[in-house]
């Protein structure tokens, strides 16, 4: 069995398969890693990890020259060949500090070669001659169990960076990381993680389905503590994965990547700015953030107004709020924003300039507000 494939991927890997098929016939194939995992679960494979067994480094080299694949690690044997990445099999064992501190080896055979992945679900194999899964791990059974499970102990604590990717696979697969896994993860420090690679693996859960399933691991994996700077308990995932999953049904699609941190920034008052710096955002987090309001106890018809002034209502993440959307629709300032028609080129021309413009300005605004909406709730 094959994953399905767009046409142009589809096409590449064909090519791939009659160039060894062709010119090196005693070479395996073996598509690896989340491919083949999401081929299991049925999710879209957009690219794919190719392992070549049976060849050495040297015409390993040459086939890939010959088949025009350009190198992108020259000491891991790895080569892109459009969305495709061929490599050799490999170990890999820490020698050195931070994520390339580490010496690699070639694997002679596929479970040696699997050890070195995080997670069981990660480390599938699948023959691409006889259309085999190779499951050395019991990756299949985890993934029906919806689990996350380390591969190998020993070495998954060499790249700490693996804790965060549990969090993001978490909320990406609808998983939850196995005990002893998490024993594991939980004994693991932290503090030697670039600022690229945090924001890396928390950008890939804020875009996830399951903003829920990112926050208990967040939480159960200490990432919370180590990374964020916040102590979360029980009631606060409780309190808070409900508002996470109704934000993720009523928000903006493209307004999605900032739910989790407004949703964690108001629910226990924490800065925005700060917020965001823990975890190393591009500066558009702060930007979009900044003006985002959290939910107040009681929303009125001229908060919502007040709103809008500055943003259609469909682009707050407080949406999901208390009947928001179909309020701000009878309001008319769901998909656009509030225009009140007051233009400070018409006070110029009455008169006003300097501070006065400005108080004018705000003065005849906040009438508007009031006069246009009522101070209670609809």
């Amino acid at each position: 069995m094959k994953p399905v494939l767009p046409a142009k991927l589809r096409s590449r890997l064909e090519e791939v398969e009659n160039f060894f098929s062709k010119n090196y016939p005693n070479v395996r194939l073996y598509l690896v890693g989340g491919a083949v995992r999401d081929m299991i679960i049925g999710r879209p494979v957009t690219d794919l990890d190719i392992e070549c067994f049976g060849i050495d480094v040297d015409e390993f080299d040459i086939a890939m020259s010959r088949l025009g694949a350009k190198g992108v690690g020259r000491s891991f044997f790895v080569y892109k060949y459009g969305e495709i990445d061929i490599a050799l099999p490999r170990t890999e064992k820490k020698v050195g500090s931070g994520h390339r501190g580490f010496e690699v080896a070639l694997a002679r055979d596929t479970k040696e070669a699997s050890r070195r992945r995080d997670f069981t679900m990660n480390a599938l194999m699948l023959d691409l001659k006889d259309e085999e899964i190779v499951d050395h791990w019991g990756g299949l059974e985890d993934i029906k169990k919806g689990l996350i499970r380390i591969v190998d102990p020993e070495t998954f604590v060499e790249d700490s960076l693996r804790v965060l990717r549990a969090m993001q696979f978490a909320a990406r697969l609808k998983f939850k990381v196995e005990k002893s896994s998490r024993d594991t993860m939980c004994a693991m420090a932290l503090d030697d993680l670039t600022p690229e690679r945090v924001f890396w693996e928390f950008e890939k859960m804020f875009e996830a389905p399951w903003l829920h399933y990112g926050l208990f691991e967040m939480i159960g994996l200490g990432i919370d503590r180590k990374i964020v700077g916040v102590d979360l308990n029980r009631t606060d995932f409780f309190k808070m994965a409900r508002r996470m999953v109704g934000a993720a049904k009523a928000a903006d699609e493209h307004m999605r990547p900032y739910i989790f941190l407004y949703v964690l920034g108001c629910y226990k008052h924490l800065d925005f700015e700060s917020l965001c710096e823990k975890i190393h955002t591009p500066s558009i987090y702060k930007k979009v953030l900044k003006f985002q309001k959290c939910v107040p106890s009681v929303i009125t018809d001229r908060f919502l107004g007040a709103l809008a002034l500055r943003y259609a209502l469909r682009q707050w993440l407080g949406i999901h709020a208390d009947s928001v959307a179909d309020r701000a629709k009878r309001l008319g300032i769901y998909e656009e924003r509030l225009d009140t028609g007051i233009r400070p080129a018409d006070l110029l021309e009455e008169g006003y300039s300097g501070k006065r413009l400005g108080e004018e300005l705000r003065r005849r605004i906040l009438s508007t507000l009031r006069t246009r909406f009522s101070g209670r709730r609809s």
